[in-house]
């Protein structure tokens, strides 16, 4: 039963192919080993950044230093797809893993602004991950990050594909949060987590409803594929 929701959970995310990815007490992680750093590393780099800002909810974007590790962690994920899928070299699920990991942390610290903006009453003014040690002990715990998910994680058995999927579930959410705080009723209305509860429960919604749709249109695909051969 719990690989069966795995696999609908994934389904419509990603392509799911079992070489490609991780595996916990028997069962298969529910999106491959890029998607898995990307999703893990999404909510890693949200609980880094307030761990390291101590509750300052930045609401500017990075100074350009962050915005250059932003780019190149993103840009290295690009290159190893890119190339790999072109056939001009061959990658690995570690590498699949540790470039998703960066892509994913990247992208968390360019949601944080916007989910600082739109969620709570007050913030400050300050960039996020700035001054550049702030910045440097953030891109510190990627390579911490990728030994604990790498070979620690397995060790939980089951545990690890639900870790993945609730990793899945969290990033989509908060994604959703902003576009849920971007309406009056939610806009700037909280002061603590607590407060949020409404918009958090309808960002979690539109989460499940989007996992199902994608998972629709993935079938229709390929009913649509199959047809044509």
């Amino acid at each position: 039963m719990i690989a069966s929701f795995l696999h609908w959970l994934g389904f419509g995310l990603c392509h799911q192919l079992p070489e490609r990815s991780f595996f916990g007490g028997g069962v298969q992680v529910p999106v491959c080993a890029r998607d898995t750093g990307i999703y893990v590393g999404f909510l890693l780099s949200l609980i880094v950044i307030s761990i390291i800002h101590r509750g300052d909810r930045p609401r500017e974007f990075p100074a350009p230093a962050g915005w250059a590790a932003i780019g190149l962690m993103i840009g290295v994920m690009g290159f190893d797809g890119v190339t790999s899928y072109a056939g001009i070299r061959t990658t690995t699920n570690d590498l699949r893993l540790i470039t998703g990991l960066l892509a994913g942390y990247a992208i968390g610290a360019m949601l944080v602004p916007m989910l600082n903006d739109e969620l709570w009453r007050t913030g400050s003014r300050n960039r996020v991950l700035d001054p550049p040690g702030r910045l440097l002990a953030w891109l510190a715990t990627v390579p911490v990050a990728f030994v604990i998910l790498r070979y620690g994680a397995p060790l939980l058995g089951v545990g690890f594909p639900l870790l993945v999927a609730a990793s899945v579930i969290a990033t989509l959410t908060a994604v959703n949060l902003v576009i849920v705080c971007l309406t009056p009723a939610f806009e700037r209305k909280a002061d603590r987590i607590t407060d949020a509860w409404v918009a958090i429960l309808l960002a979690m919604g539109l989460t499940l409803l989007e996992i199902w749709l994608s998972g629709l249109l993935r079938l229709w695909i390929e009913s649509m594929a199959s047809r044509l051969t």
